[in-house]
């Protein structure tokens, strides 16, 4: 397998176009859904957890996912599923802290939290810094796509990036951020189903799971590497890189898993989505992408199969061996979900900090919202050009984890020890912030050009091909330090400039959201039929009898969704609105902006329920 030889068969090949094409129409389907900004950065905040769990792992599970880690499986076993199965510690700061934070004071960016929590300097470095992640990430994407349609098509890798960022592009020009929940939704299923399907059918073929775990070597049985070595593989490098700074960058400063979280209906429903994404997907998506690399070393060990270059296609390879024509069409599919379901993400998400944090305060502060959503399109389709002019760059490295690995462990720290520190210290300031990004970011570049004297106090006894792991340890070091020192001999913020914005002030940040004192009385759910009511003009307000608003547990004012009855749609037809004053109906009745916003027909069951 060395760039021009190719697998699969005709048949496999029309099944993948298939599924490129399918997953096409079904985005641009969605795209009728996207008339806002809010629609098309955040969905309409009207989707179910169920729904952005799904939709979150097809991003979690990215393009290089499929090569890395069933690379890291065939080479060095079990182990290779540490990565997905340190983020549980995260939890607490995402439910309790982080996700209130950026629900209630309406953030539509990373950027935007630091304006708000400490000023405008510190909201330019971050955009800076965030952009920088999230650009780089769309050409470690292409690339990976470009790799995989080398492999599977013979072209080059750059003619294949150019294909994939262009389908891409189109359903996110389309749809945005509604497009990209509901294709990756699809996706998500479609690559933990294949890639779980690989791993068991090679346990069947190989005569059960005990057959399986006597062929591979005693040292692939471990769940952990040992604490320092490998150099390029040990328990403390991947801690520092992935369960440090990759992970902390995922949940705190990715824009695209932010505007997953800020398109649930609720923050209740996102804490939902994060404890079933975190600690049952989770785990799912690391035997997904690690088990097709287990299978091939024992087909090796078995004598039945030969992996070629020291297992970098082990997926592709053992899917090929296992599958006949037509069923690994479905597995390359798969591969490509994989491989999209990152990309389109990262492509929004540019476009939505371009728009929010530069393009919106510097430029154009008072244009129309349609205005905004032209340029959030236009902006997309540069990013995906700009991606793939990093492909040239990133096929430099030495292999896709290299590139991945680089940026990980360099961009993120500053940021992320940033928002941390924000977040749970009241403080933290302003100086403070800014030199933990400023100043972190300049001693990761020194580390960059002085890796030895930079980064070798921090390898625990490895050599320099820990490095590109290890400076993330450096950079969070660093960072922290670096941001509480200064934070310490300046002057503090006043606690009432940044109520709702840091821990123990999240009630502050419901009254913000509410714009009023809130409701905490628990409720039940009611169900009625919608009626279009041609007098009212107001479409935040909805109208129902007193006894829904008594099952509600709800006052005139008061936070409602409303939601079409038919779970199955998963919060797609929804709006969120203020219960009015009681009226003598046992119908509920919504304005015709209000109808066409939740795409709700008259006479359509319904369920309310209150928020707050």
């Amino acid at each position: 397998m060395n760039g021009t030889e190719t697998v699969g068969t005709s048949l496999d090949l029309f099944v993948m176009v298939g599924y490129f094409v399918a997953v096409v129409g079904f985005g641009l389907y969605f795209g009728k859904y996207a008339t806002t900004t809010k629609d098309f950065f955040f969905g309409g905040q009207r989707f179910a957890w169920w729904i952005i769990a799904f939709s979150g792992i097809a991003t979690t599970v990215g393009s290089y996912s499929f090569v890395k880690y069933s690379t890291a499986g065939y080479t060095y076993g079990i182990s290779s599923t540490q990565s997905y199965m340190n983020d549980w510690y995260w939890m607490p700061i995402l439910l309790f802290l982080w996700l209130p934070v950026i629900y209630f004071n309406k953030l539509q960016s990373v950027p935007e939290y630091f304006e708000k929590r400490f000023g405008r300097p510190a909201r330019i470095a971050a955009t800076f810094f965030i952009l920088l992640y999230l650009i780089s990430y769309v050409g470690i994407n292409l690339l990976t796509l470009g790799t995989a349609l080398e492999t599977l098509l013979g072209w080059s890798v750059l003619q294949g990036a150019a294909l994939a960022g262009i389908t891409v592009t189109l359903y996110v020009l389309a749809g945005g951020q509604t497009s990209v929940i509901m294709t990756d939704l699809v996706q998500g299923v479609t690559l933990l189903v294949v890639g779980l399907g690989v791993f068991f059918a090679g346990i069947w073929y190989l005569g059960g799971f005990g057959e399986f775990w006597a062929i591979i070597p005693e040292s692939h049985r471990y769940i952990f590497s040992e604490f320092n070595k490998p150099d390029k593989f040990s328990f403390i490098g991947i801690y520092g890189q992935d369960g440090l700074a990759n992970t902390g960058a995922f949940v705190l400063m990715n824009q695209g898993m932010i505007m997953r979280f800020l398109a649930l209906r609720s923050v209740k429903d996102a804490r939902k989505m994060a404890i079933f994404w975190i600690l049952i997907l989770y785990p799912l998506a690391a035997i997904t992408v690690s088990g097709g690399g287990w299978i091939a070393k024992a087909l090796e060990m078995n004598g039945e199969l030969v992996i070629l270059d020291s297992g970098k296609h082990a997926f592709i390879q053992a899917a090929d061996f296992l599958c006949s024509p037509g069923v690994f069409g479905l597995v390359l599919a798969a591969l490509m979900a994989a491989l999209m379901s990152s990309a389109d993400t990262l492509i929004n998400a540019v476009s939505a900090i371009f728009v929010n944090d530069i393009y919106r305060p510097y430029y154009r502060p008072e244009a129309e919202d349609r205005h905004y959503l032209k340029i959030a399109r236009i902006s997309s389709l540069c990013v995906a050009a700009i991606g793939l002019v990093l492909v040239v760059v990133y096929d430099q490295f030495e292999t896709i984890y290299g590139a991945h690995a680089f940026i990980t462990a360099a961009i993120p720290p500053p940021v992320v020890m940033a928002i941390l520190l924000g977040l749970l210290w009241k403080g933290f300031n302003l100086p403070g912030a800014v030199a933990s990004l400023m100043g972190g970011g300049l001693l990761i570049l020194a580390s960059i050009i002085y890796p030895d004297f930079f980064l070798k106090p921090f390898s625990f006894g490895m050599g320099p091909d820990s490095y590109k792991f290890i400076r993330a340890i450096f950079g969070c070091c660093a960072s922290g330090v670096f941001g509480v020192a200064v934070a310490m001999v300046t002057k503090n913020q006043n606690l009432e400039d940044i109520r709702g914005l840091v821990n123990g002030t999240q009630l502050d940040a419901m009254r913000i959201f509410k714009g009023s004192e809130i409701n905490r009385t628990p409720g039940g759910r009611v169900w009625l039929k919608v009626v279009e009511d041609d007098s009212l003009d107001d479409d935040e307000v909805v109208f129902c009898n007193q006894s829904a608003l008594d099952t509600l547990a709800a006052n005139p004012g008061d936070l409602l969704y409303v939601c079409d009855k038919r779970w199955w749609f998963g919060g797609l037809r929804s709006i969120h609105a203020k219960a009015g004053d009681a009226r003598d109906s046992d119908t509920l009745h919504i304005s015709p902006g209000a109808m066409v916003r939740g795409h709700f027909n008259p006479g359509e069951d319904v369920w309310i329920e209150k928020q707050f």
